[in-house]
């Protein structure tokens, strides 16, 4: 009997390069001789009730098309199964399949991993605020990125990457230190002002900006980057240094890596895999081996 592969695709990812991807990625793997039955959600709602129906099929393996945050926001029922996943990432920043690996240029590569690739078991993030549980798979920031991120969002002018410039230059115009209190493994709170703090289970976001650079997703901790407060000068002097990821020999960066962070700050907003989660507070954890992945062969 031929492979039974599921194949959900969220048509908005990327653009629209999603619906391309998913047509490549259907075609191919039918060529392959697999059972393939697609699902396309219409919003980030339907795309999870599709992807729980689809599991119930009880498929070989789960094929999702989208970006980072179209699989994030899958992941509660995913981990919930033992299918395994395969991604074709068709999202902007694809930071996620760049930390495993995964063919990046040619979606019927990527799909192909169902029939042959490995299963890699990986580690997932867990952003616990307000009581509600939200999951993630790359970096949580919290603090001026973060910002920057929530102004991007909220600009309707100008459009592309302009839009992105523009709220930079707002959030750098109006950065004062955040009065974080922050807490590592269950350790007593303390101060700890700074600009930002990235929780990383992969090293990069925003499209390749090593930010937790040496995070692993299959280690079973998360990386925690703090950079201290900094005036407008010093960090436009400190940000090439984070985009080129040799930013934690800095005095102003403190690394550690831990299982559990506890943050709190008045105006914290935190965003993980490009979706807005929590503010005010959070408690961010790991769930170990919580997700298989399909991924190349070395």
């Amino acid at each position: 009997m031929s492979a039974h592969i599921a194949v959900l695709t969220n048509p908005s990812a990327g653009k629209g390069r999603a619906a391309h991807a998913s047509d490549a990625a259907i075609e191919r793997l039918r060529a392959a001789g697999a059972d393939v039955r697609a699902y396309a959600g219409a919003s980030p709602e339907d795309t999870t009730r599709l992807a729980a129906l689809a599991l119930e099929e009880g498929p070989t393996a789960l094929v999702v098309i989208g970006g980072d945050g179209t699989l994030s926001g899958i992941l509660q029922v995913a981990t919930a199964s033992s299918v395994p996943i395969v991604f074709v990432a068709a999202g902007t920043g694809n930071d996620f399949a760049r930390a495993l690996g995964l063919p990046l240029e040619d979606p019927g590569d990527a799909a192909m991993l169902a029939l042959n690739g490995r299963p890699r078991v990986v580690d997932v993030g867990e952003v616990r605020s307000g009581g509600t549980n939200r999951l993630f798979l790359t970096i949580a920031a919290l603090g001026f990125d973060a910002k920057v991120t929530d102004r991007t969002d909220r600009l309707r002018w100008p459009r592309g990457r302009l839009r992105y410039y523009l709220a930079l230059l707002i959030e750098l115009v109006r950065l004062s230190p955040m009065a974080f209190r922050l807490s590592l493994d269950g350790e007593p709170e303390r101060d700890a002002p700074g600009t930002l703090i990235a929780v990383g289970n992969t090293a990069s976001y925003g499209g390749g900006m090593p930010i937790c650079v040496g995070a692993e997703p299959d280690d079973g901790l998360l990386d925690v980057v703090q950079v201290q407060a900094l005036g407008r000068l010093r960090l436009l002097r400190v940000f090439p240094r984070l985009l080129q990821g040799s930013h934690l020999t800095l005095p102003e960066v403190a690394y550690r890596r831990a299982r559990t962070v506890t943050v709190s700050e008045p105006d914290l907003v935190v965003y993980a895999d490009g979706e807005r989660v929590a503010t005010k507070e959070c408690t961010i954890a790991v769930r170990a081996a919580a997700l298989t992945v399909m991924v190349p062969d070395p």
